[in-house]
């Protein structure tokens, strides 16, 4: 009974082991989270800013950064390239901005190196000042229109396989069969000696 006795506390010392580790892994797999933006999601200005942002809870990388500003009729009108500061990742408007109604849609680099992507509206009530076209672009993803304070990112779907946490459960998995060997292993010659015992019993008899 000693053996198998051992081999239970074995069992549940690995399982014990494979659940600490598996809630270590599981918050080093979530991504960055966008926090607030500028101006805020479903805000009336007076005219649209110079700037929009996206502030993040970790800093982004700048790898693949985009920032889209899109007014009612599907013009861009973000100037330049993504200006990331910190965690605060901001993209400058041409001037001449019409009034109504835009569509800012982010994407950019988490922390982590896996991208994030995510969008919000504002309006504005009159048109900026100056007289620059914008220049018509594919919009990327959808409108996604709300009031809340910040806009809740796309899941990754090519996230990478926690080959990890496999390696974790091979390795709990072979702890038990080696286990399993020593408990057969001890079980065995106790057969054999009662077998033996049997005999001499029945010889002495």
């Amino acid at each position: 009974m000693r053996p198998v006795r051992h081999l239970l506390s074995a069992l549940l010392g690995a399982v014990v082991f494979a659940a600490v580790l598996l809630g270590a892994v599981g918050p080093a797999s979530a991504h960055d989270t966008a926090e607030s933006t500028s101006p805020a999601s479903g805000a009336t200005v007076a005219t649209p800013p110079d700037k929009v942002s996206v502030t993040f809870n970790h800093n982004p990388l700048a790898l693949g950064s985009e920032i889209l500003v899109n007014d009612a009729t599907g013009a861009n009108w973000a100037d330049g390239s993504v200006e990331i500061v910190d965690n605060v990742a901001s993209q400058k408007l041409k001037s001449g901005a019409p009034a109504g109604l835009y569509t800012v849609r982010w994407r950019v680099a988490s922390s982590d190196g896996h991208p994030i992507e995510g969008s919000f509206t504002f309006t504005a009530t009159a048109a900026a000042s100056g007289t620059t076209a914008a220049s018509a672009v594919p919009t990327m993803g959808t409108a996604q229109p709300g009031a809340t304070q910040a806009p809740a990112p796309v899941p990754d779907a090519s996230q990478p396989f926690p080959w990890s946490v496999m390696g974790f459960v091979a390795v709990g998995v072979g702890i038990l069969v080696a286990l399993g060997l020593m408990a057969k292993r001890r079980l065995t010659p106790d057969a054999d000696s009662e077998t033996a015992d049997d005999s001499g019993s029945d010889a002495d008899s």
